[in-house]
């Protein structure tokens, strides 16, 4: 028996990519790396915001960060979590430019053994999901994303589409259908690379990728298997740490991974991580045989005001093509998604009607006009190594700021 749920095109936290930008003015913005106080490494997606306020972002593949928040907070504490760390906390003004800042390892919780009670991990699973509607949002919110997807062939990327969102949900209630939509996406501003004009864009789905992302919130959407076997299936690894409060850790390894951490003192289930690189065959198209490879999935969610509201989730999916006579290898392609919540509206009276939602197909086709300033002002995540490899195949023919004037023409 197996952790399914939506098999398709997803991924990444691996894919960040920082474009020419300032802030408002209204606006400070601090900059800092985060490391292991140990190993020096970098702390990959730690949760960056600011004590009780409902804004936030995460640190890059390096560990740093660029965080505008507005200048009236500048006397609030900033707050890095990550899990298996003690969490830092300071003034956000005296964090220096470019600072680093070093968060220990909660040592003496990861280094025990899990003796202290008599709970199994499918029994810990059971309760967290018996108790959704006590640590999500029940009553109607908002929430400020930040979407983007990168397409690659063979090694090189090959289109790029970014969208600033507003999500509006009901609640967390359990939803009849399980595989439809339930929020509510409001389009505030797209950009797209010439790309997606690239004849490879047709071996992708070409469905509305934003749909399918929030389509894999496990938690929201109750994708767990109901059968006995799964829960006897969940072992309970050694207990962990997170901002300040303990963790059950409980994971299951079949032809899948799935680790997933649950705080110890409300059952809220705080991160989700599955791995699956079981073979089929998806798709035929021009002689030529597609094959499911690999899918990554991280879900993560973060507390205010009592509940538990998405953080982050990142998608990388692989799919090879074969030629469907000798089922040679011809070309492989993965695609790279990202939604990353930078501001939470709780307990909303804003709504997003039938006129302003997103359509159900393709954002590639649901242009904008391309608003030079909005994206200048935009918070992105810090520029990596490897967001300048993608930068650059991107730019093959056309700087990527000219790009996205053509494809969305003001």
């Amino acid at each position: 028996m197996g952790f399914k749920a939506i098999v398709s095109w997803g991924t990444t936290a691996l894919c960040f990519i920082l474009l020419p930008g300032f802030t408002k003015a209204q606006n400070i913005t601090i900059s800092a790396k985060v490391i292991d106080r140990e190993t020096r490494e970098p702390v990959v997606f730690a949760s960056v915001g600011i004590k009780d306020r409902p804004i936030g972002t995460i640190t890059n593949l390096q560990g740093e960060f660029d965080f505008h928040i507005p200048t009236e907070f500048r006397n609030d504490i900033l707050v890095i979590s990550m899990l298996g760390y003690q969490s830092f906390e300071a003034p956000a003004w005296t964090i220096t430019p470019n600072q680093v800042i070093e968060l220990s390892k909660s040592t003496q919780l990861l280094d025990e053994v899990v003796v202290s009670d008599s709970l199994r991990g499918g029994e810990i699973l059971s309760i967290a999901l018996s108790r959704i509607e006590q640590n999500y949002p029940m009553k109607p919110f908002m929430l400020d994303g930040f979407y983007r997807d990168v397409k690659e062939v063979g090694g090189t990327y090959v289109s790029l589409l970014e969208a600033a969102v507003k999500i509006f949900d009901e609640d967390y209630a359990s939803p009849r259908n399980k595989f439809k939509l339930r929020e509510r996406v409001s389009l505030q501003e797209v950009r797209r690379s010439l790309g997606y004009e690239n004849k490879f864009t047709a071996y992708f789905d070409e469905g509305n990728l934003l749909e399918d992302i929030l389509l894999h919130n496990n938690i929201r959407y109750r994708q767990f298997p109901e059968e006995e076997i799964f829960f006897k299936g969940m072992v309970r690894e050694k207990d962990s740490y997170f901002n300040g409060r303990q963790v059950f850790v409980i994971s299951q390894r079949y032809d899948y991974s799935l680790v997933i951490y649950v705080d110890k003192q409300n059952y809220g289930i705080i991160h989700l991580e599955y791995e699956n690189d079981e073979q089929e065959v998806i798709r035929k198209r021009r002689g030529l045989v597609s094959k499911f490879v690999n899918l990554r999935r991280t879900i993560d969610f973060k507390p205010y005001h009592g509940k538990l509201y998405l953080n982050y989730i990142t998608l990388d999916s692989k799919i090879n093509w074969y030629d469907r006579k000798t089922d040679e290898l011809r070309f492989e392609t993965q695609l790279h998604q990202q939604l990353l919540i930078n501001k939470v509206y709780p307990e909303t009276e804003e709504y997003i009607g039938t006129t302003e939602k997103m359509k159900n197909y393709g954002l590639q086709y649901q242009d904008l006009p391309y608003n030079r300033t909005f994206w200048e002002n935009y918070n992105v995540i810090k520029e990596t190594p490897l967001d300048r490899k993608i930068i650059s195949d991107l730019e093959r023919e056309v700087p990527l700021e000219k790009q996205f004037e053509y494809s969305n023409p003001r």
